[in-house]
């Protein structure tokens, strides 16, 4: 083996998940290798990132031992059959295919293999990922340790147990869509006040950024930074009054739950 990457699937999570093993100097270009069935998408990746990028599933398998599985869930039955002879106790098999339990994929290939399940989130791909991630029953602590090192350089991860990787899809999985509603709409109301389209949208992106790095970098929790902005008779108790008028808390909180649900139900079938 004379690579420490390969990546089935060179998409958009796994060019951030490449990028970030590169910047974090965990590994250099030449100790990468990627397949794609896209030529176009072969192509970029190797041009962008300066890396190994074929065709064949095959030769990343005999080449790396760190395998990192970025292909759509309804395909990773088909991909581990076929790689199944060539993966041994000596590879790590990680997974970012949404849904697909550690049982299934272990199912897929032989005894021994280690497997690292990660549900990672679209902010990922600007370095910002909250992401969560479950051992499999070969998995090593040095694993444990490697994917919390690549995970952490594309943003915050955490160690759970698998039943919980349904919660962190609904909860972080999912909230970005969320939260883009969420600018979304206190856009619109900024231009409903006046405020020119490209200006309200600025102003809303960085007030959502603002206020998660505030809680972020002072570790206080949300509720009296909350209080903090809300003074007496003021304008903004005056808008959190009509959005605890439509329940917008419970409404998040059974979002979050519902995504989660269907995360388990998914897992399911």
């Amino acid at each position: 083996m004379v690579k420490k990457f390969g990546f089935i699937g060179a998409g958009n999570m796994a060019e951030a998940l490449m990028k970030g093993i590169l910047n974090s100097g965990e590994a250099s270009p030449s100790e990468i290798i990627a397949s794609e069935v896209v030529p176009a998408r072969r192509e970029y990746v190797t041009k962008a990132l300066e890396i190994s990028v074929v065709p064949d599933n095959a030769v990343v398998a005999r080449e790396a031992n760190v395998i990192i599985l970025a292909v759509k869930p309804n395909i990773v039955a088909a991909v581990l059959d076929e790689l199944k002879s060539m993966l041994t106790s000596d590879h790590l098999v990680i997974s970012i295919a949404a849904g697909v339990k550690i049982s299934f994929i272990e199912s897929h290939l032989n005894w021994g293999v280690r497997v690292v399940r990660v549900m990672p989130n679209q902010p990922c791909l600007v370095g910002a990922s909250a992401s969560g991630f479950a051992l499999g029953k070969s998995a090593r602590k040095e694993d444990q340790e490697l994917v919390q090192r690549l995970l952490d350089s594309v943003g915050v991860a955490f160690p759970l147990e698998e039943k919980l990787l349904d919660a962190v899809t609904g909860l972080s999985g999912s909230g970005p869509a969320y939260v883009y509603m969420m600018i979304e709409a206190l856009a619109d109301g900024g231009v409903l006040c006046g405020l020119p389209r490209d200006v309200a949208t600025k102003l809303a992106a960085q007030t959502v950024f603002g206020s998660a790095k505030t809680v972020l970098d002072t570790k206080m929790h949300p509720a009296p930074l909350k209080d903090m902005v809300a003074s007496p008779a003021g304008t903004t108790i005056e808008g959190m009054k009509v959005l605890e008028d439509g329940c917008l808390r419970g409404t998040v909180i059974r979002a979050v739950e519902a995504a989660a649900k269907k995360s388990a139900e998914l897992g399911k079938s």
